[in-house]
């Protein structure tokens, strides 16, 4: 058991901890249940069979001289089996964790004392040629970490100067409950960003594998944006009330796979499975797994409406969640959680980007919709969706041509070149008509055919 508790590493578990909740962490329930999860989760990953003993045995995890192959069924195992385990373990990590309280206090208030200047923070670029970070290779760096953050303000202050500094673009999201961020500049730019924020305490417990990268560069953004919010992801409901740390089962990519082979090939007898997509109905449209369910929402805070719209769809399923890089899948799985009505809610671990990295021609096909300048990055030449106009494959995005619309529109380059560059008939009329129409200096609004003919939530069926 001892060898748990290593793996689990209660540092990055006190970082969770409120300072209310450091009077009593044994009479937090709360936090006991958060603990518990990631003592069970360790527990179960302390069973898994080493890479070098899969050639010989099919079994994913072996435990009492037993071989498991699903996750569901290790879960079950260890949940029935060792349950006096799991609570002995939880006990000896909080209590270990109420050690650490002390350190962590007077540590946290050092930080406070100096964060105000976070020149600290900023890494020294005096020895890269300034040209490093303009010109040469680039990338876009994908990441999120939900910690607390006591001072969103100076975080978010160090995070402009930072960006700045490297001539880094994009958007970062800061909040008491973590931070998103997607930005783009060269690879050495890029690098010292990783760099930074790694030395960072406060993001101590990321590692480099959280951010996620493809090709690209400070050109896939217009500019910099960073900001203080209430959510790193917009969901529409106070992370106070459903957390993170609720979430759903995390399955490595490869564990993810071997998920979605078994609902795939077995999707006649395998009723009581769903694989959720929990994006936007414009990113599922050109790329999904498999057989998935993709809601027809607009946007991230519509999906707890049709979670709760839709209740009798998830009742006694086991979900399989997925997401671009896994961080709507945290506050998701979690609301889904909290209505009580799944047998199980797992989720994919790093989200598409990391599925791709490893299985370009797995059960995901299409293009990887993402939210800068680019639109979608392909890793497998799948094109599944089709031109708004003449039906032929096409899957590259372009806004609507009209001043009002901000809907994003498939329209092939034979349908552009002969005028078709709106997302819809009543669009492209007011596009024909465009002289006679004026904003008025007011902002700008999506009023068209794509968005009045479209329930805000849907009703599924499966």
């Amino acid at each position: 058991m001892a060898s748990v508790l290593v793996d689990l590493d209660v540092e990055s578990l006190a970082t969770e901890v409120h300072k209310e909740d450091k009077l009593d962490f044994s009479a937090t329930r709360k936090l006991y249940s958060y603990v518990k999860k990631r003592t069970f989760a360790a527990f179960v990953a302390s069973k898994k069979v080493p890479p070098t003993c899969q050639n010989t045995s099919p079994a994913l995890w072996q435990c009492c001289e037993q071989s498991f192959k699903e996750p569901s069924s290790i879960h079950k195992h260890v949940a029935n089996s060792h349950a006096s385990e799991i609570h002995q373990l939880t006990t000896e990590t909080l209590n270990e964790m109420l050690q650490q309280a002390h350190s962590q206090d007077s540590m946290e208030e050092s930080i406070n004392e100096e964060s105000t200047d976070v020149s600290s923070w900023i890494p020294d670029t005096s020895h890269v040629p300034e040209d490093d970070l303009i010109e040469g290779p680039g990338e876009v760096l994908l990441y999120y970490c939900y910690c607390q953050i006591n001072d969103p303000q100076i975080i978010c202050q160090w995070q402009k100067e930072l960006c700045s500094k490297l001539q880094l673009t994009g958007k970062v999201r800061v909040a008491t409950e973590g931070i998103n961020g997607t930005v783009g500049g060269t690879k050495t730019a890029t690098y010292l960003y990783v760099k930074a924020m790694l030395s960072h305490p406060t993001f101590k417990i990321m590692q480099v594998q959280d951010f996620k990268k493809s090709e690209g560069g400070a050109e896939c953004f217009s500019d910099l944006k960073v900001g203080v919010y209430k959510e790193i992801v917009p969901m529409g409901v106070d992370p106070d009330i459903i957390s993170y740390r609720l979430a759903g089962i995390h399955l490595e990519p490869e564990e993810f796979h071997k998920e979605v082979k078994a609902f795939v090939e077995n999707r006649s007898s395998n009723s009581d499975t769903i694989l959720l997509d929990c994006r936007n109905f414009y990113e599922s449209k050109i790329g999904q797994f498999d057989q998935c369910l993709a809601p027809d929402i607009r946007k991230f805070s519509y999906f707890p409406d049709y979670v709760d719209k839709n209740l009798d769809l998830f009742r006694d399923k086991k979900v399989l969640m997925y997401c671009t890089g896994g961080i709507r899948c945290e506050r998701g799985s979690a609301y889904l959680r909290s209505k009580n009505v799944c047998k199980e809610v797992y989720q994919l671990k790093g989200g598409i980007h990391k599925y791709l990295e490893q299985f370009p021609d797995g059960f995901y096909r299409g293009k990887l919709f993402v939210f800068d300048e680019r639109y979608a990055i392909a890793f497998n030449e799948d094109i599944i969706s089709e031109c708004r106009y003449c039906n032929c494959p096409w899957d590259q995005y372009q806004l609507c041509s009209t001043d009002f619309c901000c809907q994003l529109v498939l329209s092939c380059t034979t349908c552009r070149e002969s005028g078709l560059t709106a997302c819809c008939p009543v669009c492209q009329a007011k596009e024909q008509n465009h002289s006679d129409v004026s904003s008025g200096g007011l902002p700008h609004r999506e009023e068209c055919e794509c968005t009045m003919s479209r329930p805000r939530i849907p009703k599924d069926t499966q």
